[in-house]
């Protein structure tokens, strides 16, 4: 079986390589501080007994499970605690595929590239819809594309790589689509912390058997090392989830879960609030500089991302490297994310070099 390799790795490791100082602006990993809670939960569980070093519960602390049960207002029982986002929606997905109820994954135009490679993995068919010019996805088009082969719908909101935030409205239709085929919604939710419309709606909102909500505290405590996420099952389809969590993973780190646990307690609202300002002002920053370069671009109504396109300069890996080679600035090319944004490139505004990067981009493209 050939997978369709993500290229962010490819990507880093180019950069990495270079013979000149480059700005990393390719992948998701914030640079700024995790909660000092966090910090504190892994120095205090280095001093426990031999006991605590071994494997955890498979589906996740009981902890740590009740804690976010309670904040997403479900029964522990539907949560089980996964490696990061990446593995909660492998899981979600495979459910989904599981359920024989078609073959078919609708995917947006663009999407994050591990949707795709995970259904491909997963035996399942890839169907796209596209967006908006600001990434928006309109249900009319999902609902048109959907059939008695559809398995799933996967979206991503706040939207990586568009920045695109989807209103409860959208929501609400995409359950009742999924509904109308016994598809399932499965809501990618890992930048809900990083909303800077306000208009953030969770699929969570919408009761249903029919939608699974993934997360993980990656990018919101701004530990993607750590690995530990969630999926949030409907209860008939979790059983076979934690199944094959079990199968694929045993458990995830129980440090982490400890960690994380401790961080959620004791982390006050501002410490998120001080993130979304921080990237509120880089977002700035950035597009004031390709506005002065002569780029098209999007303004992000979430997550950590801004697209940006210059004429003439198409969103391909060879101008990606041609860009780290003689402009000291790594993004993502457009073409990773899909067929809509070829022509782009994707900047990630979580170096605090933003501001250096962008008079670079302007420079080379006067």
């Amino acid at each position: 079986m050939n997978y369709e390799t993500p290229l962010f790795f490819h990507v880093m490791q180019y950069a990495d390589a270079a013979d000149r100082d480059v700005i990393d602006m390719v992948s998701g990993n914030p640079d700024w501080e995790p909660p000092e809670a966090l910090r504190e939960g892994l120095r205090e569980y280095a001093d426990l007994e031999p006991d605590r070093f071994q494997y955890a519960p498979s589906a996740g602390l009981r902890e740590l499970r009740t804690e976010i049960a309670a904040r997403r207002g479900v029964d522990a029982e539907q949560v089980v605690v996964t490696n990061g986002a990446g593995e909660a929606n492998y899981l979600a997905m495979a459910r989904a595929l599981e359920r024989d109820r078609g073959n078919e994954i609708l995917l947006t135009d663009p999407v994050y590239p591990y949707y795709p490679g995970k259904t491909t993995m997963l035996g399942g068919t890839q169907r796209f819809v596209a967006t908006d010019d600001k990434g928006y996805l309109d249900p009319a088009d999902v609902r048109a594309a959907a059939s008695d082969e559809t398995a799933a719908i996967v979206v991503n909101t706040p939207n990586n790589p568009t920045g695109a935030v989807y209103p409860a409205e959208t929501m609400r239709e995409l359950v009742s689509i999924a509904e109308a085929y016994d598809a399932i919604l499965i809501s990618d939710e890992v930048y809900d912390h990083y909303d800077l419309s306000g208009e953030f709606a969770s699929a969570l909102e919408t009761d249903s058997a029919n939608r699974i909500v993934t997360n993980a505290f990656s990018k919101s405590m701004a530990i993607t090392g750590v690995r530990v996420g969630y999926a949030i099952f409907p209860p008939e389809l979790v059983a076979d989830a934690k199944s094959r969590h079990m199968l694929v993973n045993v458990a995830t780190t129980r440090p982490g879960q400890y960690a994380v646990l401790r961080a959620l307690r004791e982390t006050e609202p501002d410490y998120y609030e001080r993130n979304r300002q921080r990237l509120r002002e880089r977002v700035e920053t950035f597009t004031d500089a390709l506005d002065a370069a002569g780029a098209e671009y999007t303004t992000p109504s979430g997550s950590f991302y801004v697209m940006a396109r210059f004429e003439g300069y198409p969103g391909t890996l060879a101008n990606v490297e041609r860009l780290i080679d003689e402009a000291g600035v790594a993004g993502m090319p457009g073409e990773a994310f899909g067929d809509a944004r070829s022509e782009w490139l994707r900047f990630a505004l979580v170096t605090p070099r933003v501001e250096e990067a962008a008079e670079r981009l302007a420079a080379y493209f006067d």
